[in-house]
């Protein structure tokens, strides 16, 4: 059987977190998904396993909370559902970061898209000349699966590290162009925002982040797989698990 493996996220708030976390429980019982869906007043973030009718049935129930219609997804595929069940929870932060300052829910920081830093890449500068250097803001077992070439990480352990370590390394952040980068676009979303709150404007999020990236590039400038919080473990540059599911 094919599965269908949907990631998706969204910053808006959420008005009724719990009542909304019901209804979307119901619809994933309804259409047999499993996978983790978590609910907070800054928006929803979603992890999909199923047959292919079944996660697009529950990616238009996500999509019908208000201010979600726009909620983008990243699709991937497996011989097998990656979850054991289905877990809907009510969250304080889609990501903790413990800074409350950082609020994507009222306005995004620049981005830039999978194709077009590719290209940068490719040429070893940004369209104005500037020399790019990637961010990693993941944790640091899931940058030893994987990384961009030349990537910046700092080791941290949880992404509450994560402040604490661009203060120690900010100086060497100047005048260069920034790409912070994680798995699906939520943390590097939050870190561009601290670091342009920090005066770092020089700084882009990966749009979608690594899975994106592989399934609009041909995985050029990444060297490895990519760690992914289900039982796949992690996932090639072509989006198919690196090892079979246990």
């Amino acid at each position: 059987m094919r599965i269908l493996n949907l990631a998706a996220y969204y910053f808006w708030p959420v008005s009724d977190p719990d009542s909304t976390c019901a209804a979307l429980k119901a619809a994933g019982r309804s259409l047999g998904v499993k996978g983790t869906i978590l609910v907070t007043p800054e928006g929803l973030n979603a992890f999909i396993a199923g047959e292919e009718q079944a996660c697009y049935g529950m990616l238009a129930a996500l999509r019908a909370v208000p201010g979600f219609a726009a909620l983008p997804a990243k699709e991937s595929w497996s011989s097998t559902v990656p979850f054991k069940r289905l877990k809907v929870k009510v969250k304080k932060e889609i990501i903790r970061m413990d800074y409350p300052t950082i609020c994507p829910v009222e306005g995004r920081a620049p981005a830039v898209d999978a194709k077009t830093l590719a290209r940068w890449l490719d040429q070893g500068c940004d369209d104005a000349g500037k020399p790019v250097v990637m961010l990693d803001t993941r944790n640091d077992f899931e940058v030893d699966y994987g990384k961009f070439n030349n990537a910046i990480n700092w080791r941290i352990r949880k992404f509450t590290e994560f402040p604490k370590a661009v203060q120690d390394h900010r100086a060497e952040l100047q005048d260069k162009t920034i790409v912070s980068y994680c798995t699906g676009g939520i943390r590097c979303e939050k870190a561009a925002l601290y670091m342009h709150e920090l005066g770092l404007h020089n700084v882009l999020q990966l749009d979608g982040g690594i899975l994106k990236y592989f399934e609009e590039t041909d995985g050029r400038h990444w060297q490895g797989n990519c760690f992914v919080f289900d039982e796949r473990e992690s996932l090639e540059p072509d989006l198919r698990p690196a090892r079979p599911a246990a």
